[in-house]
């Protein structure tokens, strides 16, 4: 069981039966005499993917869910689903189309992800934090560009659309942010 005082960011507690991923705590002190600290969460229901706040009393306990982060690798897309696989024991998820859709812009076969495990069923994959992906389409260099700061679309090897500086070309290696979806250098 956890406590709130072990409550932070990242932790998956588990909440009317369902694996519960933790995105913000914030403490609230008491204002009057008497009145207990309370806890208010903001989490993700890892099953809907449904984002839900809920506040608690500080003391209170809540179950740990059945959930394991394991290495992971992303296969191959197959008719708008996703086939990754475990690195530890080589068994294989697949990952419905609604669910993959969002990860997918992100990822090329073979980028390592975590993946999520509760009760022996993948419910998360979790991106790197950045991904490498090269420039497939972009409008030409453009020449005596000012220093201000201007961006133009480019189009990713994956189909990802995002604003590039205008210095980038087509071929080339960028570092994009995979939280944001936004360009943060070259490679």
């Amino acid at each position: 069981m956890y406590s709130t005082s072990d409550f932070k960011k990242g932790l998956v507690i588990q909440l009317d039966g369902a694996p519960c991923l933790i995105v913000d705590v914030t403490v609230q002190s008491p204002t009057a005499r008497g009145a207990n600290t309370m806890v208010k969460t903001k989490y993700r229901n890892l099953i809907t993917s449904q984002v839900l706040e809920k506040t608690f009393r500080s003391g209170d306990k809540v179950d740990e869910a059945d959930f394991e982060r394991h290495k992971g690798q992303f296969l191959y897309a197959d008719g708008g689903r996703g086939v990754f696989m475990d690195l530890e024991n080589y068994e294989q998820f697949e990952v419905e189309q609604d669910e993959f859709a969002p990860l997918s812009p992100y990822l090329l076969e073979g980028t390592e992800v975590v993946l999520g495990l509760f009760e022996a069923r993948l419910v998360n994959v979790e991106l790197p934090m950045t991904v490498e992906l090269t420039v497939a389409e972009t409008v030409p260099v453009m020449k005596n560009a000012t220093a201000t700061a201007q961006t133009k679309e480019a189009m990713l090897e994956t189909g990802l659309k995002l604003q590039v500086p205008p210095y980038l070309e087509v071929g080339e290696r960028i570092k994009v942010d995979t939280r944001d979806g936004r360009f943060i250098s070259r490679a």
